[in-house]
């Protein structure tokens, strides 16, 4: 199959037969098989050098400040400029939606977060908002120091957002972004565990804009396409960039066990063959829908108790965002397609086909 510009069609990694992991995706395989969780993308693809966009995830469909949610925020390499980290850290809450965006946007995507939530019905007398906003870099293919995108096309991704399955590869935040030296993107997946353990949901996106030496369910993919960190020199740069982790889930837990869990994604690109480098800004955010632990006002005037899970219910969580990250990332290199930007640079798309020979061989030692 091929698309409108005469390339091969582009599909997710299940679509050629793998699956990484022990557990079970939801129906959609994304972020949004989170009851409530919505997901909007603004691409902007103008010129010959604007190659960026933004992409907004809404833990619930209501008035999020009237009605937060629990949330945890963990870091491995803090090369980054994410906006409303530290409220979030010291609350344990989110009261906006996320936006990704690039590097030198975050200001006009805090800017459209707030007119959306002052536009609200009950927060006219609102005095004080912490909008949540992450970045990566996507000045490789992208004429970021034009600053190009408007607080009109971050709105546009705020109001578009929907339950839907989210467009993955060269879409949103994801337009201008590099993986492994690679074309990268959005990419997103899910994990559920049994009855027996809760039936709860883990639901993963990305905006994938790092480097390292891929891997793929352990065939080292970058050794074999000669294209990875130290392929050409020892600072050739191929390792910076950054990822932005965006986890949802319906487990009732509490904002601690929520950065407990956001860490544990970590591990899911680690399985990719990230080498958290210097220039690589690494952030997780996580965050529960549960009814049962949203900090509504009746609950934020009275003294209250909130039903979450204990320590010891939550290890099977870290399994689910683990496999669900590491699979995201995948599905944002499986998904994105060869893009030209500034300065006519190319980025070529992951050979999918080559990629996926080795990985049907036994052992995945074809050549």
């Amino acid at each position: 199959m091929v698309n409108e510009r005469g390339q091969q069609k582009r599909r997710r990694l299940r679509e050629w037969g793998m699956a990484p992991g022990v557990l079970f995706p939801g129906t959609k395989n994304a972020i949004t098989d989170v009851p409530g969780v919505r997901v909007g993308h603004l691409t902007a693809i103008r010129g010959d050098d604007v190659r960026t966009g933004a992409t907004a995830i809404l833990p619930h469909g209501g008035n999020l400040y009237q009605e937060k949610v629990p949330a945890g925020l963990s870091v491995a390499n803090g090369y980054g400029k994410l906006m409303g980290g530290t409220q979030l850290v010291e609350l344990g809450e989110i009261e906006t939606p996320i936006v990704l965006t690039n590097t030198l946007d975050v200001p006009k995507a805090a800017d459209a977060i707030l007119d959306w939530t002052l536009s609200m019905s009950g927060n006219e007398a609102v005095r004080s908002i912490n909008p949540i906003v992450g970045e990566t870099n996507d000045g490789q293919l992208n004429a970021i120091e034009k600053r190009s995108l408007t607080s009109t096309d971050m709105l546009a991704a705020i109001s578009t957002a929907s339950t839907e399955t989210p467009a993955e590869g060269n879409v949103g935040a994801g337009t201008g972004t590099v993986t492994f030296g690679w074309k990268g993107g959005i990419g997103t997946s899910s994990r559920c565990l049994p009855r027996a353990l809760g039936s709860y949901t883990v639901g993963v996106l990305v905006q994938s804009n790092f480097g390292g030496v891929l891997q793929i369910q352990g065939v080292p993919v970058g050794e074999r396409l000669g294209q990875h960190y130290f392929s050409e020199s020892l600072d050739d740069g191929t390792a910076d960039g950054s990822i932005m982790i965006v986890v949802a889930t319906n487990a009732p837990l509490s904002d601690r066990n929520l950065t407990r869990l956001a860490s544990r994604a970590f591990a899911g690109l680690a399985r990719t063959g990230s080498s958290f480098v210097n220039g690589s800004g690494d952030y997780a955010i996580a965050f529960s829908t549960a009814d049962s632990v949203r900090r509504t006002p009746e609950r934020r005037r009275n003294v209250t108790s909130f039903s979450e899970l204990p320590n010891g219910s939550v290890s099977p969580l870290f399994q689910t965002v683990i496999e669900a990250t590491e699979e995201a990332i995948l599905n944002a290199l499986f998904m994105a397609e060869t893009m030209t930007g500034r300065e006519g640079i190319v980025v070529e798309a992951l050979p999918v086909e080559r990629v996926v020979a080795w990985l049907d061989a036994p052992g995945g030692v074809a050549t």
